[in-house]
């Protein structure tokens, strides 16, 4: 029989899909409206030249979006874990802010090389002189902060899973 405390328990995957639902409506908004507003002031825009760049929006977020992203989540589950709010624990041992610090590098690093790779090679099978739609390219950016919202709600809790255990009953 499962008792009051017990019940009000979530399981980790409904958590992570809340809050990956908070994370990607925002990201997918605010970019899109902040990229659609810079690159419409000009009327087009480059991959790398001008003042109003795709790499000058994207290449930033690239880099911190997958580093806050992976710090909020895990210390959203650290506390959560810490509440009983979800159904497991976070092992006693795991050095918490070694392990975030270590997993945020990672990630902003990796994706910002990443992006900036298909940046350079996108602009390498155009012409340079190549003028990029500011819609499309608005969406783009849009696009990339959703995936990265939803990748980066799921690929650090995919890495912390290691250090987590069921919570047990205890004792009295």
């Amino acid at each position: 029989m499962k008792t009051a405390a017990q019940s009000k328990k979530t399981s980790l995957k409904r958590f992570l899909r809340k809050r990956a639902i908070y994370y990607i409506l925002p990201n997918v908004c605010f970019n899109f409206i902040i990229a659609y507003a810079s690159f419409q002031e000009l009327g087009y825009t480059h991959f790398f030249a001008g003042p109003q760049s795709l790499a000058r929006l994207t290449l930033p977020m690239a880099i911190f979006l997958p580093v806050i992203l992976t710090m909020d989540i895990i210390n959203r589950v650290i506390v959560a874990s810490k509440q009983e709010l979800i159904e497991v624990a976070i092992d006693h041992k795991l050095n918490k802010n070694k392990f975030i610090t270590k997993l945020c590098l990672l990630h902003g690093i990796t994706t910002g090389l990443l992006v900036l790779t298909i940046l350079l090679l996108a602009q390498q099978s155009l012409s340079a002189n190549h003028k990029l739609d500011p819609t499309l390219m608005a969406l783009l950016d849009a696009v990339l902060a959703g995936l990265l919202s939803i990748l980066f709600t799921y690929l650090p809790i995919y890495r912390l899973k290691k250090h987590l255990h069921l919570h047990t009953k205890d004792a009295n």
